[in-house]
């Protein structure tokens, strides 16, 4: 239909060359290159073309100084964009601006926390947050995903003198879980009780599959201006695939705590001015990329389902489900009995594929498959780790 916008998820597009992570770096942590990577947690897809359109706009202008976020339209495409997906009302004054989630993450552990602390995590837990805790001489603590009606071992944890901060993912990474509201509001609940800040990353939040619904941690706290110790950190560089643009944002529910925030990044941190073209594609997509990032979402459902039947068909033993958000499947190969390093080196050197194994998110036996790339590239590494487990469990 003339006017409408055609989106081609199943084009491959060359990455190589292009000082990608997931691509040009697998030699990094894999030891081998020259192999197709189903890693990092970025998209093998161009970002959505009226993101690409704004950018070349802005690109035009040719003049790139100094910027601030708060002018021009980046808090209001942020409301209006929690307001029609999220049915939540967002206050503007209380956002932040950050060059990333980690970095605002980094910032907050350093407010609100001291060396030695401990931080609460659900387990397995995103490397990202590991490195972030420990590398700033706290203590991770983490609590198993599983059940969390029982929320016993949470409470445990939370409850030690020396715990200061519930660290959540919100969608979970990277089980793809989740939380449902009344889980939520429990979380909440036990961290009033025992005095510990809550961090929500909800990164993953726009990448909810059909049939579930993500609640924000300010509707949880049913303010952004009550008061206590929380944040919510997010970007939209995840679900729009555009992440070395860097920016990130968030909201922190206390007066005195976010203009504390914002002193650290402007004075501490010398973060004056943040990225225009972060700024101008986080408008666009916000803007104009629902449609886009709709269609994905399908997409990324139909790339699920295809894993689901070959993992059936060809590992009949491994039960497993689509997650609930995100393009990351979390299989568990435990049911094989197949040693995680022997399966890592079958896939290395004899399919040439680099699938990330569970145990850098602390649950070995499992495996981390990122398909958010065309269906070809994905069906191609389903396959490899199908053939690898299948010998591995012959020999």
């Amino acid at each position: 239909m003339e006017g409408v916008e055609v989106y081609d998820f199943d084009r491959e597009i060359p990455r190589q060359g292009t000082w990608s992570v997931q691509w040009d770096g697998i030699a990094d942590r894999f030891g081998a290159g020259e192999l197709l990577p189903f890693t990092i947690s970025d998209m093998d897809f161009a970002s959505p073309p009226e993101v690409l359109r704004a950018l070349r706009e802005r690109v035009e202008h040719g003049v790139f100084g100094y910027t601030d976020w708060r002018l021009g339209e980046f808090r209001e495409a942020i409301r209006d964009w929690y307001a029609t997906r999220h049915d939540t009302a967002l206050d503007v004054d209380a956002l932040v601006y950050a060059p990333s989630v980690l970095s605002q993450l980094s910032q907050l552990l350093q407010m609100w926390t001291e060396p030695g602390d401990g931080v609460v995590v659900h387990t397995p837990t995103y490397d990202g947050f590991r490195k972030a805790v420990t590398g700033l001489g706290r203590e991770l603590r983490g609590v198993p995903v599983g059940d969390v009606r029982d929320t016993g071992a949470l409470e445990a944890e939370l409850a030690r003198p020396d715990s200061r901060m519930l660290l959540l993912c919100s969608p979970h990474n990277p089980t793809g879980r989740v939380w449902r509201e009344e889980e939520l509001v429990e979380f909440a609940r036990l961290a009033e009780r025992h005095g510990v800040a809550v961090v929500s990353d909800e990164i993953h939040a726009d990448l909810v599959a059909e049939g579930h619904r993500h609640v924000p941690w300010t509707r949880v706290v049913e303010s952004g201006r009550d008061g206590g110790r929380w944040a919510l950190i997010t970007s939209g560089t995840k679900s729009f695939n555009f992440p070395a643009l860097t920016g990130s944002y968030g909201v922190i529910g206390d007066d005195g705590e976010r203009a504390r925030f914002v002193r650290r990044m402007e004075t501490g941190e010398g973060l004056a001015s943040p990225a225009v073209l972060s700024l101008t594609a986080h408008i666009a997509a916000y803007r104009e990329g629902g449609a886009w990032l709709d269609e994905l979402r399908g997409y990324v459902a139909g790339t699920m389902r295809l894993v689901g039947e070959r993992l059936g068909e060809g590992l009949p033993d491994v039960t497993w489900a689509p997650p609930q958000a995100g393009y990351l499947a979390w299989i568990d190969l435990r049911p094989l009995g197949i040693d995680e390093d022997a399966l890592q080196r079958e896939l290395v050197e004899t399919e040439r594929v680099a699938i990330m194994p569970g145990g850098v998110y602390g649950t070995p036996g499992f495996v981390r498959l990122n398909v958010g790339c065309p269906r070809g590239k994905a069906e191609r590494g389903v396959e490899a780790l199908v053939r690898a487990a299948t010998r591995l469990r012959a020999s």
